[in-house]
């Protein structure tokens, strides 16, 4: 799957194909609860997407989607397709594994492994075949993080023991370290202090130069601060995750083309 997935990179390279992710009709259910119906929307090239909208919308659950990380959950189903490069990355005959290598996810809550701050970069790369100068690795990655000034003195020290934005930092560099195509964050400066949102919103600027980047966020003025593309979902009947609105960040947050997405954004509810 590798050498068709990169085949298909190289084809979507063109400049007619904006879109490096394309969701359509998207449908997830978790058992007999259909939690998100309907979804369609396009990630654009070295772009910044924010996912808003009211907890338990779907947001997270459609960012899983986009590397698969939803198949991993007892009694989970996904219909519909998510092309990436044009391929369906939902195709039985596409290997999930494969599907992560090219994209990455950062969690909610920092969760550096129990291993030195060196090892954290070094260990997910190797596994996915990594053969390289793991020094070069570590110091690129930490640089592009934006973490290497503060512990390049103490690589080998755990990762557990730096602060909550520094470890985000660096989940953020062991992604880099599979060289990624697409970065997924869920959520990724819940848990931090103002102070290290805003390096974490920094970075997220300066990744989007190389990486295209899909974030979900419940903090309205970090998807108006952060990202070019927003996309505003809803709760529908029954509780389904619907997508209500997506559209460019300035445009969706001055001038929204739903009531649904005015009242949202202006507090009236969520």
């Amino acid at each position: 799957m590798s050498t068709v997935l990169e085949s298909n990179m190289m084809t979507a390279s063109a400049p007619t194909i904006p879109a490096v992710v394309r969701v359509a009709d998207l449908n997830v259910y978790y058992g007999g609860f259909h939690a998100v119906g309907g979804v369609s929307f396009m990630v654009p090239r070295n772009q910044i997407t924010a996912l808003i909208g009211p907890s338990g919308c779907g947001k997270s659950t459609v960012l899983r989607c986009i590397n698969r990380m939803n198949d991993l959950i007892p009694g989970a189903r996904v219909e519909g397709s998510i092309e990436y490069h044009g391929m369906n990355i939902n195709d039985s005959s596409i290997d999930p594994v494969e599907v992560r290598k090219h994209i990455g996810m950062v969690f909610q809550k920092p969760n550096p492994f129990p291993k030195s701050i060196y090892d954290n970069i070094v260990w997910g790369a190797k596994i996915n075949g990594y053969r390289g100068n793991t020094d070069e690795l570590v110091e690129r990655c930490l640089r592009q993080a934006a973490l290497w000034d503060e512990v390049k003195d103490k690589l080998r020290e755990s990762g557990l023991a730096l602060s909550g934005g520094q470890q985000q930092r660096l989940c953020i560099a062991r992604t880099l370290a599979i060289n990624p195509d697409v970065i997924l964050m869920d959520e990724p400066c819940s848990a931090l202090d103002p102070i290290s949102t805003l390096r974490i919103e920094d970075l997220m600027r300066e990744l989007q130069r190389q990486y295209t980047i899909v974030i979900v966020t419940h903090n309205m003025q970090q998807a108006a601060r952060v990202s070019d593309q927003t996309v505003f979902f809803s709760l529908g009947e029954n509780r389904m995750g619907m997508l209500v609105e997506a559209a460019p960040t300035r445009q969706l947050f001055t001038n929204p083309s739903d009531q649904r997405t005015e009242d949202y954004i202006t507090g009236r509810f969520g």
